[in-house]
């Protein structure tokens, strides 16, 4: 009986791909299509090289393990190995090229002897050894200089069979002719792709917001435009926390596969079915849905509330899916929200901003939120979002109603700086200073319904202490939250103060 040998892909230099600038020539603006093309192009990858490998070896599908999130693993015989590396050897070679060097796909692998912990142990070893001798088994000639892909051909392929095509395409097919290509409703070899593919098929998000009366994908300027409030637009990062400690505890091969194709399906299935609803359709578009992570692009104001629903049901997945396994890892997920500063911003750079956020904020906390320039846990968020409204709701009851939030953002700066001073030296010693100044800073009112409303968000904002003061840490958060909303709107009125 032939050994069987596991054999891993993964894929090096996704973020210097993505992040790379167009090619000479390439003109002003547009770049969300080339950086949306390129990283559909890497998701599918992943997903169609292992199953090419396969039909392409004449091996069932059932072999595929797992794929997506920028690496793949298959099962194989031991004696149709060469034939498995040199397939993947030439694929490498054409990625590579296509990517003028950035990506590069590097392979591992061992045999299927022992408990699942050794030969997942073996198989990181294996990795960790090929990535860091890219050289190794390389040919002669490998030092030297190639020819990339041409500049626009390259551009044509990420921004029109990866964008235009693929949008509403059936199925996505691979061709030896072309190994590093992925191409839509043609190929060899081609699989259905949906949101909910079956076991034959490639389960991908792949929702865009449309421009009005067009088939093509909505600009940023477009998405800006929709936004209510401040015209706007940003990226939203996500990422579960300590995947990587969860998976390193399943004892078999199988629990390994079963638990990565459920995060990968949860964020592809419910990714396309939240961007979907009548909220955010118009408004989103999916940059990638990875086996534990994600990326969107669109009106900033649809970012937090979209944050909040797939945190929630991601929260319901993990009670329903996940409760029989101990622990916090891989059941919590972290966000950040970069909003785009200014016309000069493009995608490549607002999305890097995004991975710096949630960097910082999965250095501070788990299973919380950067937004507004803030780390918030969850539940924070929502006392933010109430407190928002809040503050809507009595700004729409006066008469000018960013006089009244440029006063509350006053008051923030003072307590705040007040806070960091010792008693003696600070302008607010008591809980009882603090209410006394937020409400000169509302305003004086006769009115019932102001006067119930000033009490709520003034309760809202402090935490309550015999002795001190504090700010809630969401008060922040609300009040640019509100700011941005009210500018540009209809209701902001004729005052200038911000």
């Amino acid at each position: 009986m032939s050994v069987q040998v596991f054999l891993q892909g993964k894929f090096l230099g996704i973020e210097e791909f993505l992040l790379a600038p167009p090619a000479p020539g390439w003109p002003e603006g547009g770049g969300e299509y080339l950086f949306t093309g390129r990283s559909r192009w890497v998701s599918l990858l992943c997903e169609v090289l292992p199953r090419a490998l396969l039909a392409r070896l004449g091996l069932a599908r059932v072999l595929l393990g797992s794929s997506g999130g920028g690496q793949f693993l298959v099962v194989v015989p031991a004696e149709v190995l060469p034939e498995a590396n040199s397939f993947l050897s030439e694929a490498g070679e054409r990625i590579r090229r296509l990517s003028d060097g950035r990506l590069r796909l590097v392979t591992a692998w061992t045999e299927n002897l022992g408990d699942w912990s050794v030969v997942r142990k073996r198989l990181s070893e294996a990795m960790r050894r090929s990535r860091g001798t890219p050289a190794a088994a390389a040919e002669a000639g490998f030092f030297d200089p190639f020819e990339t892909a041409a500049g626009e051909a390259a551009l044509e392929y990420f921004t029109r069979v990866l964008i235009r095509e693929f949008q509403n395409a059936h199925s996505v097919g691979w061709s030896a002719e072309c190994p590093g290509l992925v191409v839509a409703d043609s190929g060899q070899y081609s699989w259905p792709v949906s949101s909910s593919a079956g076991a034959d098929g490639i389960t991908v998000a792949r929702h865009a917001a449309m421009a009005d009366g067009s088939a093509e994908m909505a600009s940023l300027q477009t998405l800006a435009e929709r936004a209510a409030g401040r015209p706007g637009w940003g990226v939203l990062r996500g990422d579960v926390d300590n995947l990587g400690i969860r998976l390193r505890r399943i004892q078999t091969i199988e629990e390994h596969i079963q638990l990565s194709v459920m995060y990968k399906q949860f964020f592809a299935g419910e990714l396309e079915l939240v961007c979907s609803l009548p909220e955010f359709w118009r408004k989103v578009t999916v940059l990638y849905a990875g086996g534990d992570d994600f990326a969107v692009f669109g009106s900033w104001d649809a970012l937090i509330p979209l944050a909040r629903e797939i945190q929630r049901l991601f929260h319901r997945f993990c009670e329903e899916n996940l409760k029989e396994f101990p622990g916090q890892e891989g059941k919590t997920i972290t966000m950040a929200a970069a909003i785009a500063g200014g016309e000069d911003a493009t995608l490549a750079s607002v999305y890097a901003e995004a991975g710096r956020l949630l960097d910082v904020a999965k250095s501070t906390d788990k299973d919380c939120i950067h937004v507004l320039g803030h780390t918030l846990e969850w539940r924070q968020l929502a006392a933010a979002s109430d407190l928002r409204e809040t503050m809507l709701r009595m700004a729409g009851e006066l008469d000018s109603p960013r006089r009244f939030l440029a006063d509350l953002s006053f008051f923030y700066r003072k307590a705040a700086a007040a806070s960091r001073l010792s008693a003696a030296e600070g302008d607010y010693e008591k809980p009882w200073q603090v209410r006394r100044y937020l409400n000169r800073a509302l305003g004086e009112t006769r009115d019932r319904e102001l006067q119930r409303l000033r009490t709520h968000l003034t309760n809202e904002i402090l935490v309550k202490g015999a002795t001190h003061f504090r700010l809630r840490p969401g008060g922040q958060v609300a009040l640019q939250w509100a700011r941005l909303l009210t500018e540009g709107s209809s209701h902001a009125g004729s005052s200038t103060g911000n």
